[in-house]
């Protein structure tokens, strides 16, 4: 059926069979590193948004656009200059929080060192003595101990006393004006207090007058004029007064009665102050002296019997006097350096059990007199520990239900 034909291809190789292939020669073949690692499929991306083209207006338009702008109340957006204001801004941000914070050498509580330790001066000005303008500004300054003492910022105060011409007067402004100093005047003259006022004020001084208004509320509440005069003037005239002589008579016997002399006078004292050694009690007398009250001192010794005429006098006008062992201990190592005490008495003197031993026999002392109101000195000024004997002494001789201190005029 079918008829068979052959083709001459002479340009063909002729196949061989697979069995005549040769096989390879492995040391032929060249290693091929293979990673068996996947590659990582690259994250889909988005096909890119179309590009808007903008529509570029005329300039006419734009014109009209910033007018509208403007017209409506809304910041025009000027890309070139906006980033440059943006810029600024940050930079006077960044100056303005480092201003405000405070830097490594300042203190921790914000405050530089270096400003706080400026000194201040205040200028005391009165045409007497002084006393009133002196105690008023120190009381003051005892409202700035947290300056004071913790910043370091001292205060320096002058006092110019007998100030009674307006001359000496503008020169003490005038130097107040060179330091930059406050005025504080006590001066009873109200032409005097009033230049002092305008002086100040011409100068750009900050000042007080401290006698003025309450001269003047006085002056109200009597109504009475006031005379105006300093204490000193010739005007004024003081004789000597009971008073006067009673004072000096108190001085006299408080310095005979100190430290445990002569106690057969204790019944004569006004005040009889009993307490261990070094816990101020001549000082304290002297003091109350000044105001016109006798005082007797009787120190309270281990060891030593006391004496009987003490309690043997009216027990309202004993008071005791008491303080902390630390702070007597520091104070009687000075008081026997000083001094030139030996080690041994050194020793019995200031040595912690002996202080102890010492307050504790005071303490049974005292317990055994319930009447003797006790006083706590540690850390008290002579003025403190004074102020309460009397409130208390007045109280007991008055028998006021209302702590206070009397005193006629």
């Amino acid at each position: 059926m079918f008829s068979s034909s052959s083709f001459n291809l002479p340009n063909l190789r002729s196949t061989p069979p697979a069995s005549i292939i040769s096989e390879p020669n492995p040391k032929t073949l060249i290693p091929t590193t293979i990673s068996l690692r996947a590659k990582p499929e690259s994250p889909y991306e988005p096909d890119p948004e179309p590009q808007v083209r903008k529509f570029k207006g005329s300039p006419q338009l734009k014109r009209w656009s910033r007018a509208r702008a403007i017209r409506s109340g809304r910041k025009l957006d000027r890309p070139g200059k906006r980033s440059q204001v943006m810029e600024l801004d940050r930079q006077v941000q960044l100056r303005q929080s480092a201003e405000l914070e405070p830097s490594s050498e300042a203190g921790a509580d914000g405050y530089d060192d270096v400003a706080a330790t400026v000194s201040k001066s205040i200028y005391m000005v009165s045409d007497g003595t002084g006393w009133t303008a002196e105690h008023s500004v120190n009381a003051a300054l005892g409202q700035f101990e947290h300056c004071l003492v913790d910043r370091g910022c001292p205060v320096h105060t002058h006092l110019f006393s007998g100030i009674d011409d307006v001359e000496p007067l503008m020169e003490i402004v005038k130097q107040a004006a060179k330091e930059g100093a406050m005025v504080v005047y006590t001066l009873a003259d109200p032409s005097m207090a009033e230049a002092a006022k305008q002086a100040c004020k011409l100068w750009g001084l900050p000042s007080t007058d401290i006698l003025g208004p309450i001269t003047e509320a006085i002056a109200s509440h009597l109504g009475v004029s006031p005379s105006g005069l300093p204490r000193g003037a010739p005007g004024r005239n003081f004789p000597l007064s009971d008073e006067y002589f009673r004072r000096i008579e108190a001085i006299e016997f408080t310095i005979k009665q100190d430290d445990g002399a002569l106690p057969q006078n204790l019944n004569k004292a006004d005040i009889v102050l009993a307490g261990v050694s070094r816990t101020g009690k001549t000082p304290l007398s002297i003091y109350l002296a000044q105001k016109g009250y006798k005082v007797a001192n009787v120190p309270i010794v281990m060891g030593v019997e006391m004496p009987k005429t003490l309690f043997q006098v009216d027990p309202e006008k004993v008071f005791g006097l008491t303080i902390n062992p630390v702070v007597l201990q520091t104070i009687r190592r000075a008081r026997a350096k000083s001094l030139g005490f030996s080690k041994e008495v050194r020793s019995n003197y200031s040595e912690m059990d002996y202080v102890r031993g010492e307050l504790e026999f005071a303490g049974r002392i005292f317990a055994q007199n319930p009447v003797w109101p006790v006083i706590e000195v540690t850390g008290k000024a002579i003025e403190e520990t004074a102020a309460v004997i009397l409130r208390l002494y007045q109280d007991r001789k008055n028998r006021c239900s209302m702590p206070r201190i009397s005193k006629r005029y």
